[in-house]
């Protein structure tokens, strides 16, 4: 049997081998609003969500792919510091920016490049994350290879910035230097009985990888509040996050 002393010593180390994997969750404090944020945060070492690092997102198809942009909104929100601007480099003109307002991000902290390919959009993504004025940078790739994947999660650590890259439909779902990996998909909205109009966003949130923490998935939904779990109807209309492409 370990004696309390013994379980402090067990904790500091387990933090120092974390600190070594470049867990940079474990030097700030994070601020986390709502039970269900905590409830994510506890799938990761700490129980704290990690930041200066980098998240995969696979998307299948493109509901699951406005679904991923909102959700990823709400960990923006719920897990990274107010303020700053965020960076976002997209291959399609498909995000609604008005929508992330609902998220306490204003249209004008976020910053969009537009580029014609992943080359390019990975090279902006690492050149973003080597600013320290920015609070996170985004970016929408097809593929990612393991030697560019370790290139940006460097640059996320070195400059303490928060990095996400959204894979639309990959050939292959290979490994990656990310901390995590998730999937995201779209679940009906739902109003309160007698009331009109759409209900809050709501989704499936696979978490599929965690560096030394532990997969899990949750059935969400978006509110004023925050994060929110709970079973809902199943035959309600879904909200869209992305204009429709036309041609």
């Amino acid at each position: 049997m370990y004696s309390g002393g013994d379980m402090d010593k067990v904790r500091e180390l387990q933090e120092a081998v974390l600190l070594l994997q470049s867990h940079s969750t474990l030097r700030e404090p994070a601020t986390v609003a709502g039970s269900t944020g905590n409830m994510i945060a506890r799938a990761f070492p700490g129980n704290r969500f990690p930041t200066s690092c980098m998240h995969e997102f696979i998307s299948p198809a493109a509901g699951s792919a406005a679904a991923t942009d909102a959700f990823i909104g709400g960990l923006l929100h719920t897990f990274l510091p107010p303020g700053n601007f965020y960076l976002w480099v997209q291959q399609r003109n498909l995000v609604f920016t008005p929508a992330f307002t609902q998220f306490g991000i204003q249209p004008d902290k976020l910053i969009f490049v537009t580029v014609r390919n992943d080359r390019e959009a990975l090279w902006v993504m690492e050149e973003g994350l080597k600013c320290a004025s920015l609070t996170a940078v985004i970016g929408e790739v097809r593929e990612l290879g393991f030697t560019e994947s370790r290139r940006l999660q460097l640059a996320a650590e070195k400059a303490g910035v928060t990095g996400f890259v959204h894979r639309h439909c990959p050939r292959t779902t290979n490994v990656t230097a990310s901390v995590s990996r998730w999937q995201i998909t779209p679940l009906p909205s739902f109003t309160e009985k007698g009331f009109p109009g759409l209900g809050f966003p709501r989704w499936n949130a696979q978490l599929l990888k965690a560096r030394n923490g532990k997969p899990c998935h949750w059935d969400l939904e978006w509110t004023p509040g925050g994060f929110r779990s709970g079973s809902v109807p199943a035959a309600q209309p879904s909200v869209h996050w992305r204009k429709q492409q036309t041609g």
